[in-house]
């Protein structure tokens, strides 16, 4: 690990700084940082001028970097550590480069690579068309499958899980995603710069603000733009919003799907009262044109601070008495006890982040590690359980919503207001690196960007915390009944568009 070049989180560098290894010394970098206990922030190829390079971020309790030119093939990362597992098969799919020895070789998101290469998968699909997917299979008289979508009933997104079962038990579960691959990175490296906070916000509608902070902070950095400490406000109580939010709407949701009818009739009326106070923060009740380069679009006044303090305090005593009504009824306990366990050594191995790493143990919380906003200056108190079961992840929900609505109050008596914003003209350094991680609702959400000689974006990478999560997911039906499926996947909650890029 000597061989690469630590940094910080938001931090611009020179990419001539980035060392630059031979792919063995590269590989066995990244691998004896794995073995450590480290895990991928980004792990990613890209074009320069003409040649194809690779790029990884690591974390321990810092970040390191370091690149290679990128070999037509190379020996796979992930035949020795499962970590680099998913980075892998992207990259052989958006550049037709290929890991050789990878166990599980197959496509991502269904699009033709970037390069014009031949495809690694061995399949023809430039048509670009879902199809032909090589499925895990087990074979034996007993066994049978069970497929469900890609088309879902209701609103919910394309994805298709496919479940090996013998009788009710489930063997295996195959989850494919990629039916609608939007193109959202090279999106972000060919439109105005003023487009890219809109298509931020977009990347998963439930994460406007993670992904858009992220962004903002990644730009920031390399066109040197401080952002005033009431923005950082701001920006901070606009993260804590929509994580408490979407935690107390997927606690309604496990409540559905144990038949505990009242908790999830509280729950949907009192997440839609967070989405208002995001609404009073600024102006939208998913917080879309709050954030931008420099700072936030609404400053917040005494008036908006007593709405948003007085609500809190009407809300709080609610959460906690239908917290607790949750977590003590013996008929939710039994469903919800050592239902879809992800162990400590599993969660580690595929690296899973947010609540979903914490309940199975992994403390990792970017809040605490790599604080950026107002963070420096809190007591962030990070959730921790380690049994990894579906009440795991539920009660570390809930103790999120009441972590952070301490985190609010303490927020909204700072007394600091936001400078008023000002769209400006953004000039970024050419021939630099940046990579932006922040804690969104889900876990660890990070943005990393490269420019070229004359200070434009020559590659934007994003990863959502769902690219890590879908495999835990998976993992958690292993010798499950095919029925706690829905609560299962409720528990994790994961994203479709963060997956889909």
């Amino acid at each position: 690990m000597d061989k690469l070049l630590h940094i910080q989180n938001n931090e611009k560098i020179r990419r001539a700084d980035i060392p630059h290894l031979s792919f063995p010394d590269f590989r066995q970098q990244l691998l004896e940082c794995a073995a450590a206990g480290g895990q991928i922030v980004q792990f990613f190829a890209y074009e320069d001028q003409g040649r194809y390079k690779l790029i990884a971020v690591m974390r321990t309790d810092k970040l390191s970097v370091g690149g290679c030119d990128a070999p037509d093939s190379f020996a796979s990362l992930t035949a020795e550590s499962e970590k680099f597992h998913m980075f892998e098969r992207e990259i052989g799919e958006q550049y037709g480069l290929k890991a050789e020895g990878h166990p599980w070789l197959k496509m991502v998101r269904y699009h033709a690579n970037y390069s014009g290469k031949k495809d690694v998968f061995g399949n023809d699909y430039n048509q670009e068309i879902p199809g032909n997917y090589p499925y895990f299979t087990v074979e034996g008289e007993t066994v049978h499958e069970v497929a469900v979508g890609p088309v879902h009933a209701g609103i919910i997104e394309p994805g298709h899980f496919r479940f090996q079962c013998c009788g009710e038990r489930v063997f295996h579960l195959e989850i494919q995603l990629g039916y609608q691959h939007r193109g959202i990175e090279k999106l972000l490296q060919t439109v105005p710069m003023k487009r890219l906070p809109i298509i931020a916000e977009t990347i998963a509608g439930d994460t406007t603000i993670g992904h858009g902070v992220c962004q903002a902070q990644a730009i920031e950095a390399l066109a040197d733009i401080e952002v005033d400490r009431g923005a950082k406000i701001v920006r901070t109580i606009a993260l804590e919003l929509e994580r408490i939010a979407n935690h107390i709407g997927d606690m309604g949701a496990l409540s559905i799907d144990v038949a505990f009818n009242p908790p999830a009739a509280f729950f949907g009326r009192i997440r839609g009262e967070y989405l208002n106070l995001t609404q009073i923060l600024g102006g939208n009740r998913f917080g879309r044109g709050l954030v931008r380069v420099g700072g936030v679009t609404l400053v917040m006044g005494e008036e908006q601070k007593k709405l948003l303090r007085d609500k809190l305090d009407e809300l709080t005593p609610e959460v906690e008495h239908v917290g607790k009504l949750i977590f003590s009824a013996p008929s939710v306990n039994g469903r919800f006890d050592q239902t879809g366990t992800v162990t400590r050594e599993n969660a580690e191995k595929i690296g899973l982040v947010g609540y979903a790493g914490r309940a199975s143990g992994l403390e990792y919380d970017a809040r605490v590690s790599f604080p950026t906003e107002y963070y420096g200056e809190l007591p962030v108190v990070s959730a921790l359980k380690t049994v990894g079961d579906v009440r795991s992840r539920g009660r570390i929900r809930y103790n999120e919503v009441i972590n952070s609505t301490r985190l609010l109050y303490t927020l909204l008596d700072t007394k600091q207001e936001a400078k008023p914003y000002a769209p400006r003209e953004v000039q970024l350094a050419p021939n630099s690196f940046v990579v932006s991680i922040n804690e969104g609702w889900r876990g660890e959400v990070s943005h990393c960007i490269l420019t070229d000689e004359k200070g434009a974006i020559l590659r934007y990478k994003v990863k959502d915390p769902s690219f890590h999560n879908w495999t835990g997911l998976a993992l958690s039906l292993r010798d499950e009944g095919i029925s706690d499926f829905p609560l299962c996947n409720k528990s994790f909650n994961l994203s479709y568009c963060g997956f889909d890029l």
